[in-house]
């Protein structure tokens, strides 16, 4: 019974599984992607090579671009411009190619090197503008950049040599700059760039405040028992007739002649001080016609008064010498300008201040007077 039923069925053969058709095209060469990987820089996807089975019929592409191999949003053209996002990240193309009767098929790019910072390039170096003497100011621009700096760091140089806190755009010329060479170094910084730095050309040397307008000579000896180096002082009191804050600055030079001159400048043991006149105490200095005193206890020790100032021994040899020899040129005795303002030299600072600030260099006022 069971046998006849089987005899009468029929076998119906069994369908295979679908099997989708290879595509009709086939990439050969892989598309490459061109430019340089830096900053701002456009990158350019090539299409590669591809085969079909009709080689005649052109192909459409299409294209994505990846970051560290995901994609980048709404990257789909074959150009490709770099950002700050894509620094330090390897850059690769997705081409799709796709034929007349809609087949595809995807290849990928090799990276790229990781993404680098742009070279800040300079246009124009940095320039020093001012007039370049004593007292004056100075502003440096920052040069001209491809790219717009949006952080700029200042750095002044003398004789090549930074000079300590001078980091602004602009510099207020020191005593210490008269005679030399000045120029800025600019480090200029832009998003996506590496810092660069440009110096200006070098200034000529800086002048003092006016130019010579009298020469005086000098000649140096001493009096009395002198212990201290004469050398020594002959030395620091030429420093102080050469400092720009000094009588140099009213536009007399001086120059030491071994014996005459217009002037004597005298180190005087300081009992000897008053034999130049009776005017003269053995406690200070004093001037007496040619001859500028420098009371050698006061040389040595300053006075009470400087000392309990906090004020340094070097500032009032250089106070002594300008108070004296600011005699010589012809002016008195100024009593203080008001509280708290700085003393003019040719105040008996030894003796006190009344007030003022214990100053050591003549005052504008007082160089215009000579």
């Amino acid at each position: 019974m069971a046998a006849t039923a089987l005899a009468g069925l029929v076998l119906l053969p069994v369908a295979a599984p679908a099997q989708e058709e290879p595509s009709e095209v086939t990439n050969v060469v892989a598309p490459v992607v061109t430019g340089e990987a830096t900053y701002a820089e456009v990158l350019s996807a090539t299409d590669g090579e591809w085969a079909t089975a009709e080689p005649e019929e052109p192909l459409t592409f299409t294209y994505r671009w990846l970051r560290d191999g995901e994609p980048v949003r709404g990257e789909r053209e074959a150009t490709y411009e770099l950002d700050l996002d894509d620094l330090r990240s390897r850059l690769q193309v997705e081409v799709t190619a796709t034929d007349g009767d809609g087949d595809s098929a995807v290849a990928l790019s090799e990276p790229t090197e990781p993404v680098a910072r742009a070279e800040m390039v300079l246009r124009g170096e940095p320039k020093v503008r001012g007039t370049q003497r004593f007292t004056h100011t100075l502003t440096a621009t920052p040069g001209r950049w491809r790219a717009d700096p949006t952080k700029v760091r200042y750095r002044w140089l003398r004789d090549g040599d930074p000079i300590a806190g001078a980091r602004e755009a602009t510099y207020r010329i020191q005593p210490g700059d008269v005679g030399h060479r000045l120029r800025v170094e600019v480090t200029a910084a832009a998003p996506g760039h590496e810092r660069a730095t440009a110096r200006s050309v070098r200034t000529d040397p800086v002048r003092h405040r006016v130019d010579v307008q009298r020469s005086v000579t000098y000649s140096v000896v001493t009096r009395g028992r002198v212990t201290a180096s004469v050398r020594e002082f002959a030395r620091l009191a030429q420093e102080t007739y050469d400092d720009p804050r000094g009588w140099r600055g009213g536009g007399v030079s001086f120059r030491r002649v071994a014996s005459g001159g217009s002037f004597t400048l005298v180190l005087a043991e300081a009992s000897t001080v008053p034999s130049y006149s009776p005017v003269c105490s053995a406690t200070w200095s004093c001037r007496v016609g040619r001859y500028v005193i420098i009371n050698q206890t006061r040389w040595r020790n300053a006075s009470p008064a400087w000392n309990a100032g906090g004020r340094s021994l070097r500032d009032y040899r250089h106070m002594v010498v300008n108070h004296e020899t600011g005699h010589w040129l012809g002016l008195g005795h100024p009593s203080c300008p008001g509280p708290g303002k700085p003393a003019p030299v040719m105040m008996q600072q030894s003796k006190g201040t009344s007030g003022c600030r214990f100053n050591p260099f003549p005052l504008l006022s007082e160089q215009g007077r000579v």
